[in-house]
């Protein structure tokens, strides 16, 4: 009876067992015990729709999901964990994540997102970390993170952000650390941090801030730890950092040459200031950081004379561990500064320099301009945010809020933007004019807006700027020109934008580069001309630019690598050459950007040919190389790209002989999807280069098939069977023995 019993209750669990294998996709790893699956580097387009819908843990790394649509994870609401990292996603749909309301942690790192929206969030009421490094996030819209309560970890570092508005972390009532690292950041809104009573722990190094946000950063009554290295700030002054709890601060490898002894005066907790690799020659006791106990001053030209005779004394008195090695006088260069007597510290020569320089700009009075708005548009008060967007207006309004800082005018009917269109807004950071039919751009249209950074002209019938259309707005640092009716670039026009930082000219009708198109762009860094007409790029078109990193020239007529006008780039990382007419690659056609190139995209070109040395140069450095869809039989030696995160030979039609066996080696020994396949022989058409039997019958294969050994243990091995020592004979003698008499 209990026989039967049990066999009637495993046959009821089998189906469930069986159900849930079922639901597992094809090409996944699905642990049902765990809950947890796994689709890593499976090329995949969008989320699958059999994932088990009890799934907890879902790791889709390394797929090719541009967009992910609204509700895409409806059908599996337990998710606590989702880990979309590398999978080229470039936008987010409203209600895309709705549903998941058990979602702990996400990941979206290494993709290609530029706006983040309020809606795009909806549904992650549970969220607690979210990481969003290495984006292209230029904007954060106002709200985004507002339904986002539970969230303690917020990265958004090694993006595109340049300013941070007002209230822009509205709604992380919970968020302990704020991760800004690696932006472009040179202004934050005073109120930029307001609502954030929880964060301990804010990163704001490796930016571009010139002075210390120090009324944004008061804000931060909780903050115990700031990170500001990496910025070219050269001063602090009185009261510069106002933060009631904090107690370690990081200002090094900045461009400080000097700190008022009354900088920390405000942030009683002050513990640990690190200071180190700066240009400080003397620093003045801080006797009123009453519980500062570590200052590090190593790296800095600190003059041991009797100018620094005070700060010793006063950290002997206090008790203040100072590492600071002497830069000078001669003597005492090497010598820490603790280990000298004061007596010792004379002064003969000139005092270090101790020029002040002059304090940040105090903040400038609102008034009651917030109360302003034109009768057609809307004003948000609380955002400094504007919006007019298809009202069907056929010239600019007057009247905003003199706080207005975001102004979208996007879908309107102006055609032309005449001289002071924007009067009063002087805080003005992005402005937003795309699809506005406008074909004219007057001479001083935009003067007046002195903290303008971003300028949106897409989409519109402009055909060229005069250079006086920019004056006025010495800040613009974002530039959007795409979707116009450009046929050259608009020389000139960069003498008057000292900072501009990215220039948008992608879907045009340019036709060639010519000599210093760039004059007077030495500050940009990012180029888009994909979808024009260039033909030729001339060999000193981009010299002026010489701190570009960015150079997109995809969908162009390009029939060649316009190697010439590398020369003298020589912070060139990523270089986009996809969808242009060439047709062979020339030896050493990189090698002026060799030490630099980190991404290198040469897909969909109808590539007939690369010579054996067309990557001579590149190497370890080089993170990403595209080459599929192209038409070439094989590739040149790839065992030098040692670094490589992606790799993409797919569509190529390989011809899988003894040839490409350098290459079958190579792609064996790459924990990475290549895509690689065969396009002939026709008996192995269509087979995965990784896998076909085609190469074992090739000369060296059996070496490499036993890559398990070294080749200097294999060497080894064999002089060792040719001539083995007397020891190793008798004890393969006693095993033959030992054999023998088992037989």
């Amino acid at each position: 009876m209990w026989g039967s019993l049990g066999l009637l209750l495993v046959s009821a669990l089998f189906p469930v067992r069986r159900v849930a294998a079922e639901r597992c996709p094809r090409i996944c790893i699905c642990d049902n015990i765990k809950h947890h699956v796994t689709c890593l580097n499976k090329n995949l387009t969008e989320v699958p729709i059999t994932i088990p819908q009890v799934t907890q843990k879902l790791d889709l790394r390394g797929n090719n999901i541009k967009v992910i649509p609204g509700g895409a994870f409806l059908p599996i609401p337990y998710l606590t964990h989702l880990n979309l990292q590398r999978c080229n996603v470039e936008s987010i749909e409203e209600g895309a994540f709705r549903g998941l309301g058990r979602l702990i942690y996400l990941n979206l790192a290494s993709n290609n997102i530029a706006f983040i929206y309020q809606e795009s969030l909806d549904g992650l009421s549970s969220l607690q970390q979210l990481i969003l490094e290495k984006n292209r996030i230029e904007e954060i819209k106002p709200g985004a993170f507002s339904q986002l309560g539970f969230l303690n970890f917020l990265n958004l570092g090694e993006n595109f952000l340049v300013y941070l508005p007002d209230m822009v972390f509205q709604g992380l009532q919970l968020i302990k650390w704020l991760r800004l690292s690696h932006n472009a950041l040179h202004v934050i809104a005073t109120e930029a941090f307001a609502g954030l009573p929880t964060l301990r722990r804010l990163s704001l190094d490796h930016n571009e801030l010139q002075s210390l946000p120090t009324e944004a950063l008061s804000r931060l009554s909780g903050t115990t730890r700031l990170d500001l290295g990496h910025n070219p700030v050269t001063y602090i002054g009185e009261e510069a950092i106002e933060m009631a709890s904090l107690k370690q601060l990081f200002l090094d490898n900045m461009s400080l040459q000097d700190v008022s002894h009354k900088a920390f005066v405000k942030s009683p907790l002050l513990h640990t200031v690190d200071l180190h690799n700066n240009q400080l020659q003397v620093l003045q006791p801080l006797t009123e950081a009453a519980h500062l106990k570590k200052i590090n001053l190593t790296g800095n030209p600190v003059v041991c004379t009797c100018y620094m005779r005070p700060f010793k004394e006063w950290t002997e008195k206090a008790r203040v561990q100072a590492d600071v090695p002497c830069a000078g006088p001669g003597a005492f260069r090497g010598e820490q500064l603790e280990s000298l007597r004061s007596i010792d510290m004379k002064c003969g020569g000139p005092a270090p320099d101790e020029k002040r320089l002059p304090s940040p700009a105090t903040r400038e009075p609102e008034g009651d301009a917030k109360t302003k708005c034109p009768k057609v548009c809307a004003c948000s008060p609380d955002f400094q945010h504007s919006n007019c967007e298809n009202r069907g207006l056929q010239k600019i309004p007057k009247g905003f809020p003199g706080n207005t800082q975001l102004l979208d005018l996007h879908q309107n009917e102006f055609h032309s933007i005449p001289k002071g269109s924007f009067p009063g807004l002087k805080k003005l950071v992005s402005l937003h004019l795309q699809s506005c039919k406008i074909a004219e751009l007057q001479p001083g249209a935009f003067q007046g807006l002195k903290k303008l950074i971003y300028l949106y002209l897409s989409n519109n019938n402009i055909a060229a700027i005069d250079a006086a259309v920019f004056g006025g707005a010495p800040q613009l640092s974002y530039l959007y020109l795409d979707h116009n009716g450009f046929t050259r670039m608009p020389t000139a026009t960069f003498s008057l934008l000292p900072n501009l930082f990215s220039l948008h000219l992608q879907h045009n009708s340019i036709s060639q580069l010519s000599d210093n198109d760039l004059a007077g762009a030495g500050q940009l860094r990012w180029v888009y001309l994909s979808g024009n007409r260039i033909t030729r790029v001339s060999p000193r078109a981009l010299s002026p630019a010489k701190m570009l990193e960015k150079l997109h020239l995809d969908e162009n007529l390009l029939q060649e690598v316009p190697t010439g006008s590398l020369r003298g780039l020589p912070v060139l990382s990523e270089l986009k050459l996809s969808k242009n007419p060439i047709k062979s690659i020339a030896d050493g056609a990189f090698l002026p950007v060799a030490r630099s190139l980190l991404h290198l995209y040469l897909d969909n070109m109808g590539l007939e040919q690369l010579s054996s040395r067309a990557f001579a140069g590149l190497g370890p450095r080089m993170k990403s190389l595209y080459l599929d869809n192209n038409n070439m039989y094989n590739v040149p030696d790839l065992r030098s790209f040692t670094g490589l995160e992606v790799i993409n030979l797919r569509d190529i039609p390989f011809h899988c002989d003894c040839q490409l066996l350098p290459l079958r080696k190579w792609i064996d020994k790459l924990n990475l999807r290549v895509g690689a396949t065969c396009g002939s022989p026709a008996e192995v058409h269509g087979q995965k280069v990784k896998l076909s039997a085609v190469f074992k019958s090739c000369p060296g294969w059996g070496i490499e098939k036993g890559r398990r050994a070294h080749p200097d243990k294999v060497k080894a091995k064999t002089k060792a069977e040719r001539s083995p020592s007397k020891e190793k004979r008798s004890g393969k003698a006693q095993a033959r023995g030992t054999k023998k008499s088992k037989a």
